[in-house]
């Protein structure tokens, strides 16, 4: 997968980026389009289950802003799709609407050595594993 940086951070852990796969067979996408849909549900689902209650601080709420903030810069700099909207003419609210109704954004922010917001961001920043070797 190549690499969509922001500020030396991948956009997110996984993820398929369907137009880097123009060279295969549309029938083929297809049916791989359709078995990733499928599998959202039942994947999803637990984890809303398990977690739905969970309480969290004020610091949490920060941080998924600021994680939030970065989806931002992504999509409006780096996004071929947003890119390819907004420099076409397409309608602005279409574009846009993908976007997290709140966000944030610090200079230079750097979380707690050994938190887990470090863990995570350490996740993002170091090369992935190939999940396919």
């Amino acid at each position: 997968m190549s690499c969509r940086c922001v500020q030396n951070e991948r956009r997110g852990i996984g993820g398929i980026f369907f137009d880097d796969m123009n060279d295969r067979d549309p029938e083929e996408l297809l049916a791989f389009a359709t078995d990733c849909a499928a599998a959202v549900v039942p994947a999803y689902i637990p984890l809303i289950n398990k977690r739905k209650d969970m309480e969290f601080t004020p610091e949490q709420k920060e941080w998924q802003q600021l994680r939030r903030g970065r989806y931002v810069e992504f999509n409006l700099v780096y996004d071929r799709g947003t890119t390819f909207g907004l420099k076409t003419g397409g309608r602005i609210e279409s574009i846009l609407m993908s976007l997290p109704l709140t966000s944030r954004w610090e200079y230079d922010q750097k979380p707690e050595p050994g938190s887990r917001e470090e863990e995570l961001l350490n996740a993002c920043i170091e090369p992935p594993e190939s999940w396919f070797d």
